[in-house]
């Protein structure tokens, strides 16, 4: 699954046009490595998205197509958050 549809899928963004801008600005990496849009993500993989002046990392434990609100978060767990200077 392409990482812009991932992030509008699980609701960590809420739109996958302004998903697609965050990750062209250099503000996500998967794996340690700066991500596109289109990067493909897979089970497993941990992200790390720039929100402001706060760093989210994410795992991703899986990947659907169409997902309700309230089962959203069960596709990803949040490892840390911290704020940035």
């Amino acid at each position: 699954m392409r990482l812009d549809k991932f992030l509008k899928v699980s609701r960590l963004i809420k739109r996958r046009t302004l998903a697609k801008e965050v990750a062209d600005q250099g503000r996500i990496s998967v794996n340690g490595n700066q991500a596109k849009a289109s990067t493909v993500l897979a089970t497993g993989d941990e992200l790390v998205i720039r929100f402001g002046q706060k760093l989210v990392t994410v795992k991703v434990n899986n990947l659907r197509e169409t997902v309700r609100k309230d089962e959203a978060e069960t596709m990803y767990t949040i490892v840390k958050e911290e704020q940035v200077q």
